[in-house]
Protein backbone atom coordinates (compact mmCIF):
# COMPACT_ATOMS: atom_id res chain seq x y z
CA UNK A 1 0.00 0.00 0.00
CA UNK A 2 1.40 3.54 -0.98
CA UNK A 3 2.02 6.47 0.84
CA UNK A 4 -0.93 8.40 -0.81
CA UNK A 5 -3.34 5.05 0.02
CA UNK A 6 -2.47 5.59 3.52
CA UNK A 7 -2.92 9.39 3.95
CA UNK A 8 -6.85 9.16 3.54
CA UNK A 9 -7.15 7.67 6.50
CA UNK A 10 -5.09 9.08 9.06
CA UNK A 11 -7.26 12.45 7.86
CA UNK A 12 -9.99 10.44 8.51
CA UNK A 13 -9.02 9.46 11.88
CA UNK A 14 -7.78 12.95 13.08
CA UNK A 15 -10.85 14.61 11.74
CA UNK A 16 -12.54 12.27 13.98
CA UNK A 17 -10.78 12.87 16.67
CA UNK A 18 -11.87 16.54 16.40
CA UNK A 19 -14.90 16.44 16.31
CA UNK A 20 -14.96 14.03 19.63
CA UNK A 21 -13.30 16.64 21.08
CA UNK A 22 -16.00 19.05 20.01
CA UNK A 23 -18.47 17.14 21.34
CA UNK A 24 -17.32 16.85 24.09
CA UNK A 25 -17.49 20.76 24.59
CA UNK A 26 -21.34 21.03 25.98
CA UNK A 27 -20.49 18.78 28.65
CA UNK A 28 -17.82 20.44 29.63
CA UNK A 29 -19.31 23.35 29.70
CA UNK A 30 -22.20 22.40 31.94
CA UNK A 31 -20.03 20.89 34.58
CA UNK A 32 -17.69 24.56 34.73
CA UNK A 33 -21.38 26.48 34.93
CA UNK A 34 -23.60 23.88 37.36
CA UNK A 35 -21.03 22.02 39.22
CA UNK A 36 -17.41 23.84 39.39
CA UNK A 37 -19.19 27.04 39.36
CA UNK A 38 -21.67 27.14 42.48
CA UNK A 39 -18.64 25.20 44.48
CA UNK A 40 -16.05 28.38 43.56
CA UNK A 41 -18.92 30.73 44.91
CA UNK A 42 -19.65 28.84 47.98
CA UNK A 43 -15.81 28.42 48.84
CA UNK A 44 -15.42 32.17 48.07
CA UNK A 45 -18.83 33.25 50.38
CA UNK A 46 -17.21 31.33 53.06
CA UNK A 47 -14.18 33.68 53.94
CA UNK A 48 -16.50 36.92 53.56
CA UNK A 49 -18.35 38.70 56.16
CA UNK A 50 -21.49 38.73 57.16
CA UNK A 51 -23.76 41.42 56.24
CA UNK A 52 -24.84 43.88 58.48
CA UNK A 53 -28.30 43.60 58.15
CA UNK A 54 -28.05 39.43 57.82
CA UNK A 55 -28.88 39.70 53.93
CA UNK A 56 -26.09 38.46 51.84
CA UNK A 57 -22.47 39.27 52.25
CA UNK A 58 -20.18 41.99 52.80
CA UNK A 59 -17.31 41.38 50.84
CA UNK A 60 -14.58 41.80 53.14
CA UNK A 61 -12.62 38.72 53.63
CA UNK A 62 -13.02 37.17 56.60
CA UNK A 63 -12.50 33.82 58.74
CA UNK A 64 -14.85 34.31 61.57
CA UNK A 65 -16.89 32.37 59.78
CA UNK A 66 -14.89 29.37 59.84
CA UNK A 67 -13.58 30.08 63.86
CA UNK A 68 -17.35 30.04 64.81
CA UNK A 69 -17.55 26.57 62.94
CA UNK A 70 -14.99 25.14 65.70
CA UNK A 71 -14.99 27.77 68.80
CA UNK A 72 -17.90 29.83 70.27
CA UNK A 73 -17.78 33.61 72.40
CA UNK A 74 -16.65 32.72 76.33
CA UNK A 75 -18.34 35.14 78.81
CA UNK A 76 -15.01 36.92 79.01
CA UNK A 77 -15.41 37.86 75.22
CA UNK A 78 -12.61 34.89 73.66
CA UNK A 79 -13.21 31.80 72.38
CA UNK A 80 -13.49 28.68 73.57
CA UNK A 81 -13.98 25.36 71.62
CA UNK A 82 -17.42 24.35 70.73
CA UNK A 83 -18.18 21.18 69.64
CA UNK A 84 -21.42 21.77 68.46
CA UNK A 85 -21.40 21.86 65.11
CA UNK A 86 -18.78 19.12 64.87
CA UNK A 87 -21.47 16.61 67.30
CA UNK A 88 -23.95 17.61 64.27
CA UNK A 89 -21.89 16.55 61.58
CA UNK A 90 -21.16 13.19 63.81
CA UNK A 91 -24.74 12.32 64.09
CA UNK A 92 -25.12 13.23 60.37
CA UNK A 93 -22.27 10.43 59.60
CA UNK A 94 -23.86 8.38 62.15
CA UNK A 95 -27.20 8.28 60.69
CA UNK A 96 -25.66 7.71 57.25
CA UNK A 97 -23.62 4.83 58.22
CA UNK A 98 -26.90 3.13 59.88
CA UNK A 99 -28.50 3.69 57.02
CA UNK A 100 -26.06 1.96 54.45
CA UNK A 101 -25.65 -0.72 57.09
CA UNK A 102 -29.49 -1.35 56.91
CA UNK A 103 -30.06 -1.10 53.80
CA UNK A 104 -27.07 -2.84 52.50
CA UNK A 105 -28.68 -6.19 55.35
CA UNK A 106 -31.91 -5.65 52.96
CA UNK A 107 -30.53 -5.40 50.01
CA UNK A 108 -27.88 -7.87 49.65
CA UNK A 109 -30.75 -11.00 49.99
CA UNK A 110 -33.42 -9.34 47.90
CA UNK A 111 -30.73 -8.86 45.15
CA UNK A 112 -29.49 -12.14 45.00
CA UNK A 113 -33.04 -13.27 45.00
CA UNK A 114 -34.06 -11.31 41.65
CA UNK A 115 -30.76 -12.17 39.94
CA UNK A 116 -31.67 -16.41 40.23
CA UNK A 117 -35.21 -15.47 38.73
CA UNK A 118 -36.38 -16.13 35.40
CA UNK A 119 -35.26 -13.46 32.96
CA UNK A 120 -38.65 -12.07 32.66
CA UNK A 121 -39.19 -12.17 35.85
CA UNK A 122 -36.17 -10.29 36.70
CA UNK A 123 -37.08 -7.81 34.57
CA UNK A 124 -40.33 -7.07 36.13
CA UNK A 125 -38.73 -7.17 39.86
CA UNK A 126 -36.35 -4.14 38.42
CA UNK A 127 -39.66 -2.68 37.34
CA UNK A 128 -41.30 -2.59 40.91
CA UNK A 129 -37.85 -1.57 42.59
CA UNK A 130 -37.82 1.25 40.44
CA UNK A 131 -41.55 2.32 40.94
CA UNK A 132 -40.79 4.77 44.39
CA UNK A 133 -38.80 7.23 41.45
CA UNK A 134 -42.29 7.48 39.87
CA UNK A 135 -43.45 9.83 42.49
CA UNK A 136 -42.18 12.81 44.16
CA UNK A 137 -39.81 11.99 47.53
CA UNK A 138 -41.65 15.06 49.38
CA UNK A 139 -45.22 13.01 48.47
CA UNK A 140 -43.20 9.62 50.00
CA UNK A 141 -41.74 11.36 52.96
CA UNK A 142 -44.98 13.25 53.96
CA UNK A 143 -46.35 10.16 53.93
CA UNK A 144 -44.80 8.66 56.68
CA UNK A 145 -46.00 11.34 59.22
CA UNK A 146 -49.11 9.72 58.40
CA UNK A 147 -47.64 5.98 58.97
CA UNK A 148 -45.70 7.04 61.97
CA UNK A 149 -48.40 9.34 63.79
CA UNK A 150 -49.62 8.25 67.05
CA UNK A 151 -52.96 7.96 65.66
CA UNK A 152 -51.54 6.08 62.27
CA UNK A 153 -52.10 2.34 60.76
CA UNK A 154 -49.16 0.83 62.84
CA UNK A 155 -50.51 2.04 66.18
CA UNK A 156 -54.19 1.40 65.19
CA UNK A 157 -52.74 -2.30 64.14
CA UNK A 158 -51.13 -2.84 67.38
CA UNK A 159 -54.12 -1.23 69.82
CA UNK A 160 -56.33 -3.88 67.82
CA UNK A 161 -54.00 -6.98 68.41
CA UNK A 162 -54.05 -5.78 72.31
CA UNK A 163 -50.36 -5.76 71.66
CA UNK A 164 -50.22 -2.15 73.28
CA UNK A 165 -52.59 -0.25 75.56
CA UNK A 166 -50.90 3.25 74.65
CA UNK A 167 -49.49 4.95 71.02
CA UNK A 168 -45.77 4.48 70.77
CA UNK A 169 -43.80 7.59 69.81
CA UNK A 170 -42.36 6.87 66.60
CA UNK A 171 -42.91 10.20 64.52
CA UNK A 172 -40.26 13.01 65.27
CA UNK A 173 -37.49 10.46 66.69
CA UNK A 174 -34.22 9.20 65.26
CA UNK A 175 -36.06 6.31 64.61
CA UNK A 176 -38.51 8.10 62.06
CA UNK A 177 -35.29 9.59 60.54
CA UNK A 178 -33.20 6.18 59.94
CA UNK A 179 -36.42 4.77 58.70
CA UNK A 180 -36.77 7.30 56.14
CA UNK A 181 -33.31 7.59 54.99
CA UNK A 182 -33.57 3.84 54.60
CA UNK A 183 -37.19 3.94 52.64
CA UNK A 184 -35.20 6.90 50.13
CA UNK A 185 -32.27 4.87 49.42
CA UNK A 186 -33.15 1.42 49.65
CA UNK A 187 -33.47 1.34 45.57
CA UNK A 188 -30.14 2.91 45.33
CA UNK A 189 -28.46 -0.36 47.03
CA UNK A 190 -30.42 -2.89 45.39
CA UNK A 191 -30.13 -2.27 41.98
CA UNK A 192 -25.80 -2.09 41.95
CA UNK A 193 -25.48 -5.08 43.61
CA UNK A 194 -28.13 -6.78 41.19
CA UNK A 195 -26.43 -5.68 39.00
CA UNK A 196 -23.12 -7.70 40.22
CA UNK A 197 -25.52 -10.93 40.97
CA UNK A 198 -26.81 -10.95 38.09
CA UNK A 199 -23.36 -11.48 35.97
CA UNK A 200 -22.26 -14.31 38.57
CA UNK A 201 -22.61 -17.70 37.45
CA UNK A 202 -24.31 -19.52 39.89
CA UNK A 203 -23.23 -22.70 38.98
CA UNK A 204 -19.57 -21.80 41.19
CA UNK A 205 -22.31 -22.20 43.83
CA UNK A 206 -23.40 -25.14 42.99
CA UNK A 207 -20.21 -26.59 42.66
CA UNK A 208 -19.23 -25.67 46.04
CA UNK A 209 -22.25 -27.50 47.40
CA UNK A 210 -21.25 -30.37 45.88
CA UNK A 211 -17.91 -30.24 47.11
CA UNK A 212 -18.91 -29.96 50.78
CA UNK A 213 -19.71 -26.37 51.54
CA UNK A 214 -22.18 -25.28 53.50
CA UNK A 215 -24.58 -22.40 52.65
CA UNK A 216 -22.60 -19.30 55.18
CA UNK A 217 -19.14 -20.13 53.70
CA UNK A 218 -21.03 -20.28 50.01
CA UNK A 219 -22.45 -16.70 50.94
CA UNK A 220 -19.30 -15.35 52.27
CA UNK A 221 -16.36 -16.75 50.29
CA UNK A 222 -17.75 -17.71 46.78
CA UNK A 223 -20.80 -15.25 46.60
CA UNK A 224 -19.91 -11.95 48.36
CA UNK A 225 -16.55 -11.71 46.69
CA UNK A 226 -18.32 -11.47 43.31
CA UNK A 227 -20.90 -9.01 43.87
CA UNK A 228 -18.19 -6.74 45.97
CA UNK A 229 -18.17 -4.35 43.37
CA UNK A 230 -21.96 -3.73 43.68
CA UNK A 231 -21.82 -3.98 47.19
CA UNK A 232 -18.78 -0.73 47.32
CA UNK A 233 -21.07 1.18 44.75
CA UNK A 234 -24.38 0.99 46.48
CA UNK A 235 -22.61 1.68 49.71
CA UNK A 236 -21.51 4.99 48.26
CA UNK A 237 -24.81 6.05 45.92
CA UNK A 238 -26.72 5.55 49.38
CA UNK A 239 -24.10 7.28 52.37
CA UNK A 240 -22.77 10.52 50.14
CA UNK A 241 -26.75 11.19 49.18
CA UNK A 242 -27.93 10.24 52.94
CA UNK A 243 -24.88 12.42 54.73
CA UNK A 244 -26.74 15.24 52.85
CA UNK A 245 -30.26 14.71 53.57
CA UNK A 246 -32.47 17.20 53.96
CA UNK A 247 -36.08 16.11 53.85
CA UNK A 248 -36.47 13.20 56.61
CA UNK A 249 -34.74 14.65 59.52
CA UNK A 250 -36.56 18.21 58.69
CA UNK A 251 -40.49 16.49 58.16
CA UNK A 252 -39.77 12.68 59.81
CA UNK A 253 -36.98 14.05 62.63
CA UNK A 254 -39.39 17.28 63.70
CA UNK A 255 -36.18 19.24 64.36
CA UNK A 256 -35.26 17.08 67.09
CA UNK A 257 -32.35 15.16 64.95
CA UNK A 258 -31.07 17.48 62.99
CA UNK A 259 -28.58 16.80 59.97
CA UNK A 260 -25.75 19.23 58.64
CA UNK A 261 -28.33 20.35 55.77
CA UNK A 262 -30.69 21.71 58.33
CA UNK A 263 -28.36 23.44 59.59
CA UNK A 264 -27.22 24.72 56.41
CA UNK A 265 -30.97 25.43 55.27
CA UNK A 266 -30.91 27.44 58.97
CA UNK A 267 -28.20 29.97 58.18
CA UNK A 268 -29.01 30.50 54.75
CA UNK A 269 -32.66 30.99 55.99
CA UNK A 270 -33.87 31.90 59.24
CA UNK A 271 -30.48 32.85 60.53
CA UNK A 272 -29.83 34.57 57.50
CA UNK A 273 -26.05 33.57 58.19
CA UNK A 274 -24.50 33.13 54.91
CA UNK A 275 -20.47 32.88 55.32
CA UNK A 276 -21.03 30.53 57.74
CA UNK A 277 -23.54 29.02 55.89
CA UNK A 278 -21.11 28.36 53.03
CA UNK A 279 -18.10 27.62 55.79
CA UNK A 280 -20.57 24.20 56.93
CA UNK A 281 -21.19 23.24 53.12
CA UNK A 282 -17.33 23.55 52.25
CA UNK A 283 -16.84 21.42 55.51
CA UNK A 284 -19.79 18.83 54.39
CA UNK A 285 -17.73 19.17 50.75
CA UNK A 286 -14.50 18.32 52.29
CA UNK A 287 -15.86 15.21 54.35
CA UNK A 288 -17.27 14.03 50.92
CA UNK A 289 -14.39 14.17 48.94
CA UNK A 290 -12.70 12.11 51.62
CA UNK A 291 -14.94 9.45 51.84
CA UNK A 292 -15.14 9.14 48.21
CA UNK A 293 -11.69 8.67 48.04
CA UNK A 294 -11.98 6.09 51.09
CA UNK A 295 -14.64 4.28 48.49
CA UNK A 296 -12.65 4.81 45.55
CA UNK A 297 -9.58 2.78 47.24
CA UNK A 298 -12.23 -0.09 48.37
CA UNK A 299 -13.63 0.33 44.71
CA UNK A 300 -10.56 -1.09 43.12
CA UNK A 301 -9.31 -3.20 45.42
CA UNK A 302 -13.15 -5.40 45.00
CA UNK A 303 -12.55 -5.50 41.56
CA UNK A 304 -9.10 -7.21 42.02
CA UNK A 305 -10.52 -9.44 44.58
CA UNK A 306 -13.75 -10.11 42.40
CA UNK A 307 -11.52 -10.63 39.52
CA UNK A 308 -8.89 -13.09 41.74
CA UNK A 309 -11.63 -15.25 43.18
CA UNK A 310 -11.11 -18.75 42.98
CA UNK A 311 -11.35 -22.24 44.73
CA UNK A 312 -8.82 -21.38 46.84
CA UNK A 313 -11.24 -19.94 49.05
CA UNK A 314 -13.02 -23.35 49.63
CA UNK A 315 -9.64 -24.48 51.45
Amino acid sequence: MTTQEKTPKSVESRTAGQGSWWAGIPGIAYLIALVLGPIVIIVIYSFLSRAKFGVGVKWVFSVTAYQDLFFGESLAGGRTFDPTYLEIIGNSFWYSLITSVACLALSIPVAIWMATRPERVRTLLVFLVTIPFWTSLLIRTYSFIIILNDNGPINWALKSLHIITEPITMLYTPFATVLGLVYTFLPFMILPIYASAERFDFRLAEAAYDLGANRWTVLTRIVMPSVRPGIVAGTLLVFIPALGSFLAPELLGGGKTSMIANVIAAQFGASRNWPFGAALSVLLLVITLLVLVVFAVLARRASKASGNANWESLL
